[in-house]
């Protein structure tokens, strides 16, 4: 991909909203299709594949609108070669509309069909650029988990577009949520591994009755001694044998 500010990649076919720049769909691209008919190009395919939720499109009076070279072979003959300036053409079907102009770059007035063209082309490359400005991306050389940071850039920014339409909170900037995002996602999954509170060998002992004892476990250690006990058999163990120490404070002793 020369022309791509990364030249080297996976590429990813995506459809977003205009207004939102909410992600609709996607996937990725992954070479030779061998279930593309021979008939069909390679972006036909891909828009009926990314428009596939949203079928019926003639019944529900949807248009498209894009662009198309010169020398595609879809194109017939009368068009295909370079036509007067300010000339235009209009060649009409039963299902669509072709328009050929040529006018100077610098003319300030376009057509409807242009303007709405340009203004609503740009919804992946804006989403490409809201998924570069705040990203999860770390440094690796599996593929897998570079896909695996780009879904969660995308899933990010879907969340933050819900969060926004739902809670009614325009105001609140993408960093400000992903950064609470975070904090609320590692809360859960760091309560869901922390190991049920157990009561402390000595919870009613006072300093002075407490005794030095031998390290009954001896996995690495030299018979260091110790205060503590392990919650479920009761042996003296170390700091060195002690798989997790549990911290509570004197309100829960």
């Amino acid at each position: 991909m020369p022309n791509k500010p990364d030249k080297f990649g996976i590429k990813f076919w995506l459809a977003a909203d205009v207004d939102s720049k909410y992600m609709l769909n996607g996937f990725p691209y992954l070479g030779k299709d061998a279930s593309r008919p021979a008939t069909q190009r390679l972006g036909e395919n891909v828009v009926l594949r990314l428009v596939e939720p949203f079928v019926a499109l003639l019944a529900k009076n949807t248009s498209l609108v894009g662009t198309i070279k010169r020398n595609k072979r879809e194109l017939p003959p009368s068009v295909q070669g370079r036509s007067e300036l300010f000339s235009t053409k209009v060649l009409k079907s039963d299902k669509m509309v072709l328009s050929v102009q040529a006018e100077e770059k610098q003319k300030k007035k376009k057509p409807e069909t242009v303007e709405y063209y340009n203004h609503s082309k740009v919804g992946v490359d804006v989403l490409d650029q809201m998924a570069r400005q705040y990203s999860v991306k770390g440094g690796t050389r599996r593929w897998p988990v570079a896909v695996f940071y780009n879904v969660l850039d995308l899933a990010a920014i879907n969340a933050w577009v819900l969060y926004r339409s739902c809670m009614s909170q325009e105001n609140i900037p993408r960093r400000d949520f992903m950064l609470q995002l975070a904090h609320e996602l590692r809360a859960e999954w760091m309560a869901s591994k922390a190991p049920p509170l157990a009561d402390l060998p000595f919870s009613g002992a006072g300093a002075e009755e407490r005794r030095r004892m031998t390290c009954m476990v001896k996995a690495h250690c030299m018979q260091n001694k110790t205060f503590c006990k392990c919650v479920k058999c009761g042996d003296a163990v170390c700091g060195k044998c002690t798989a997790k120490v549990l911290s509570v404070c004197n309100n829960c002793v």
